[in-house]
């Protein structure tokens, strides 16, 4: 959001920041940056050499077209080299940079009574177990494997375990409901589950096991399930006692007095099926912890991670081996000005992006020490985040403006947090205000905010500053990183020079884009390069200042950005309409203080059927339960009719309008009845009491 008071404010970096950062200065970002574009084989190429190659590539560093009206879409990195991310990312620093000894990970739990180190010997030993185990288990190259855990150590393990043996990871946020991990284990057509029996978030026990085998029951009856087993973590929190410590919660007991499951294979009702379920505590300890790594080709993929798509079906945004591993090694190393006596946090869940690029594999990359969190901010207590912080000295540390928002209401005294030098802000874009108060009160007036914007597709940064280079606006995203090349375009596709506003989207490809959409290129082609072709088309807007700062003004298409969640207004609609009172839904985003945006959700019913706050109830629960808890509405108000074109177009600008009370409506000629807008202006009191 641009306002003039801070987009005249500039923060620049200290002195002190400057001396050994890697990249000093403005002048040195603009030369390594011109570099990136003018010579991208031998700025690539450097980097490449950092790392390990069973065999170099046959092909130049980048190779792409984004123009659908000359052929297919297509971006290749290295082609024809051959590698292994794991290997790279933990027996490299153990084998050839002596780092063995070095953290990896503190992984602090849900408690802060739970909580354990993981060296980088530690972590190759259980990622070589875990990959052992999924090889008995009959998983190979190319195979998918499904991931529905939470933040905790073995998620990283397993993560490592399929790049480690070239399978392709698939990991489904853990707050996600059976629907959408039915709908993701089916389109991945994974063969391997890996669950835990549960976990706590703050004083709430989630039953995951309940919900995979409430997933897996669903897959059956859609289609038949490819899954052939579950692998199922005990968590230590669920083994000893809650994190509240009032009682003893045996894992046994959940399952057999709380979740049964339908066989797949027959349809009896089994609390646990051998040979089907399998205990991960069983299977690893006797698995050898030395395993040999797939040697795969550069362009072979890594994970699919599903987001959101306009349609309402998520869509499977597929990385490679090579080019990503590139880009989330560089990104982390510069943004956040990595040294090697840093410890860093990222607070954001491995289920997202952020947590696959700069929670596991950027850091690792780099040999970083970092802090892996379980927990939430305000549990026990309102400043967990700052007692961490204090607690392992953490010099880097990286979360939502959702998260700053909150914490703004509580302040952060009386903990140390000296020892912070960079912060940064990511998943949406942060307004000035939480900027200002995050610079100020956490970082104490000295740390720079790197404010990045990117998206799953992108697999790494794309807008950033560089924490001692870069001159800080409060709010701007500011310039782009190495390799990429930005450009703002009007509705008609001619590109803006100047100060401008219109779509963002990047003229040329970076190594860790995404390649295409899993099992579904043309729908690829068609979501981000169709409507402008020769453009890579981000579907948010942009604004360009006169000092040439980008400023991200939101999602253009239908599609909403809640606490830093994409998800689509169609997911939303599709989940309220299962109702059998609901005849039609229309969902728009309208500011909210925490969230930066809330659901408000238009519902036309059925005839005969009254709105009350009872249905209203039922149908957040509904979107609960096929979503998950990130997309619960925070309005739902009753629609005797939605406003809609001649030619039957919900027209959501209107609806954004009336979410938002601005009466101001401008043109209402294409309207098909001008008057339902009366009538939803009425209505909406009600919704907003």
């Amino acid at each position: 959001m641009v306002v003039p008071e801070s987009e005249d404010k500039m923060y620049y970096p200290s002195d002190d920041m400057k001396r050994d950062a890697h990249v000093s200065d403005f002048n040195v970002y603009l030369a390594l940056h011109r570099k990136s574009l003018e010579n991208p084989e031998g700025f690539w190429k450097e980097i490449a050499d950092e790392f390990f190659w069973k065999n170099p590539p046959t092909g130049p560093m980048m190779q792409y077209n984004f123009d659908s009206t000359k052929g297919s879409i297509y971006v290749k990195c290295m082609e024809g080299a051959k590698t292994n991310v794991c290997y790279n990312v933990v027996d490299r620093l153990v084998r050839e940079k002596n780092l063995g000894d070095k953290v990896a990970f503190y992984w602090e739990g849900n408690s802060p009574d739970h909580h354990l180190s993981v060296t980088y010997h530690q972590l190759l030993s259980q990622v070589c177990r875990c990959a052992n185990v999924l090889k008995q288990m009959g998983v190979g190259k190319g195979d998918r494997v499904s991931i529905y855990l939470p933040m905790i150590p073995e998620l990283v393990y397993t993560m490592l375990a399929c790049a480690r043996i070239g399978a392709v990871h698939s990991i489904v946020f853990a707050g996600f409901s059976s629907e959408c991990l039915c709908e993701r284990i089916m389109d991945a057509q994974s063969s391997i589950l890996v669950t835990a029996d549960g976990v706590y978030r703050g004083e709430k026990l989630i039953n995951l096991k309940q919900i995979a085998d409430e997933a897996l029951e669903k897959c059956s009856q859609k289609a038949a399930s490819s899954v052939t087993k579950c692998l199922v973590v005990r968590h230590q929190t669920l083994r000893t006692k809650s994190s509240s410590g009032c009682h003893k919660l045996q894992v046994h007991t959940v399952y057999f007095d709380l979740m049964f499951w339908m066989s797949l294979f027959g349809g009896e009702l089994t609390p646990w099926r051998s040979g089907y379920h399998v205990w991960w505590d069983e299977v690893m300890k006797d698995a050898p912890d030395e395993c040999e790594p797939e040697w795969v080709d550069a362009e072979d993929p890594l994970f699919i991670l599903y987001t959101s798509g306009s349609t309402g079906k998520p869509k499977g945004v597929l990385h490679t081996v090579a080019g990503y591993m590139l880009y989330t090694s560089l990104t982390f190393k510069y943004v956040f000005d990595h040294h090697p006596d840093d410890v860093y946090w990222c607070t954001a869940d491995i289920g997202w992006i952020t947590g696959h690029s700069y929670v596991t594999y950027g850091p690792l990359a780099n040999g970083a020490t970092s802090v892996l969190f379980e927990g939430i901010p305000v549990h026990p207590h309102v400043g967990r985040f700052w007692e961490v912080i204090e607690k392992y000295k953490v010099t880097k540390f990286y979360t939502a403006p959702t998260a700053i928002r909150l914490l703004m209401k509580y302040g952060r005294d009386p903990y140390d947090l000296s020892s912070l030098k960079i912060l940064g802000s990511v998943g949406e874009p942060i307004n000035p205000e939480a900027w200002q108060w995050y610079h100020d009160a956490v970082g104490q007036g000295r740390c720079p905010v790197v404010d990045t914007f990117w998206q799953t597709e992108t697999g790494g940064h794309v807008l950033t500053p560089l924490p001692a280079a870069t001159p800080l606006k409060p709010g701007s995203a500011t310039f782009p990183f190495f390799g990429v090349e930005p450009a703002i375009l009007s509705e008609d596709g001619e590109e803006l020079e100047g100060e401008a506003e219109g779509y963002l989207v990047f003229k040329r490809p970076w190594p860790g884009i995404m390649r295409t959409v899993y099992r579904n290129h043309e729908r690829f082609e068609n979501i981000y390069f169709k409507k402008f072709p020769g453009f890579y088309v981000t579907g948010d807007g942009c604004r360009r200042d006169k000092d040439g700062y980008y400023w991200i003004t939101g999602r253009i298409d239908d599609m909403l950005n809640i606490s830093g969640h994409l998800m689509s207004t169609a997911e939303v609609e599709a989940a309220l309409m299962v109702h059998p009172a609901v005849a039609e839904a229309a969902v728009v985003s309208r500011p909210h203080q925490l969230k930066g945006e809330c659901l408000y959700c238009f519902v036309t019913l059925t005839n005969n059927k009254e709105f009350s706050q009872t249905l209203a109830e039922e149908l957040k629960k509904l979107v609960r339960e096929k979503i998950g808890p990130i997309a619960t509405p925070d309005f739902i108000q009753n629609a005797p009719a939605l406003p809609k074109t001649r030619s039957g177009k919900i027209m959501r600008r209107i609806l954004r309008q009336v979410a938002c009370n601005e009466k101001d409506l401008g043109d209402l000629s294409t309207l098909s009845d001008p008057k339902v807008v009366e009538v939803l202006f009425s209505q909406r009191c009600e919704a907003t009491a």
